[in-house]
């Protein structure tokens, strides 16, 4: 899956990741689930970690949103430190996303504009399926901080999991969030 690709080290995954990623335009996950998610994970400041009482689509108004501009913020400080402009042609996000336009404008080129609406829907059921996967793996948890201001080390017990084979076959082990973390 896109999830793991983006997880792993050689080039070759990370593309293939953000090939999958363009599909459903959804280009900007890797990077804000790498390292936005990961590191303020069961925080207030994680957008990717529901609240208790907070409902989906709360949450979902919350994440998306707050999950582009993180990955759009990783990206600008990953180029700025490489003394590239964030509209230079290695942003990670740009790349994705023009994938994205490629592939819808080669399926409205095959299939006419008529492709535009299932495009659209197609999208919004990928990012609401995505947001809803964010939504039940870490609801309701939080990492305490300490006094000096540090959250304490992400736990077994900061993710929620399930442990059933149809669950673990389907999900490809996404069920076991805690392991993930």
């Amino acid at each position: 899956t896109a999830h793991e690709l983006g997880h792993k080290n050689s080039r070759i995954e990370k593309w293939l990741a953000k090939i999958v990623l363009a599909v459903p335009a959804y280009g900007h996950f890797a990077l804000d689930h790498n390292r936005g998610h990961h590191r303020h994970v069961s925080t207030p400041e994680d957008h990717a970690s529901s609240r208790m009482g907070e409902s989906i689509y709360r949450f979902a108004l919350r994440e998306i949103p707050g999950s582009f501009r993180s990955a759009w913020d990783i990206e600008k400080d990953r180029l700025t430190r490489r003394g590239k402009s964030v509209w230079h042609p290695r942003n990670n996000i740009l790349q994705s996303y023009s994938l994205s336009v490629l592939i819808g404008a080669g399926l409205v080129a095959a299939f006419g504009w008529m492709m535009i609406p299932f495009l659209l829907v197609h999208h919004a059921l990928a990012y609401f399926m995505l947001t809803s996967a964010n939504y039940v793996e870490h609801y309701g948890l939080l990492r305490r901080k300490d006094e000096n201001g540090h959250y304490e080390r992400c736990e077994p017990h900061h993710s929620w999991n399930s442990n059933y084979m149809f669950s673990n076959l389907i999900l490809f082990h996404l069920q076991r969030h805690s392991d993930h973390h």
